[in-house]
């Protein structure tokens, strides 16, 4: 199944994401081992994004409403197993 984004077709999920939003996720998160330089013109960049779309937050989050309302399944939770803790014998120790 192939999934596009306007004209551009998503081949991952990050690719779907970055299309949607428009932006890439990094920009928004970060990524491991920045450093402060790279955090702050991140940041710098984000900041920019959000005053020239000031709207942006309340449409992600209703897009994110959308999503959960349509695919109520992707939270459907299932209790594990506990694993059976077995007792051993402690050295020393009479049984």
């Amino acid at each position: 199944m192939r999934t596009y984004i306007g004209h551009h077709q998503a081949v991952s999920t990050d690719e779907f994401v970055e299309l949607a939003l428009g932006t890439p996720v990094e920009l928004w998160l970060g990524v491991e081992g920045e450093t402060d330089e790279e955090r702050a013109a991140r940041l710098d960049a984000a900041r920019d994004i959000l005053a020239d779309d000031p709207d942006l937050p309340d449409h992600l989050i209703r897009m994110a409403a959308e999503v959960i309302e349509e695919h109520q399944d992707l939270f459907d939770v299932v209790p594990l197993a506990r694993p059976i803790r077995r007792r051993t014998a402690r050295k020393g120790v009479a049984a």
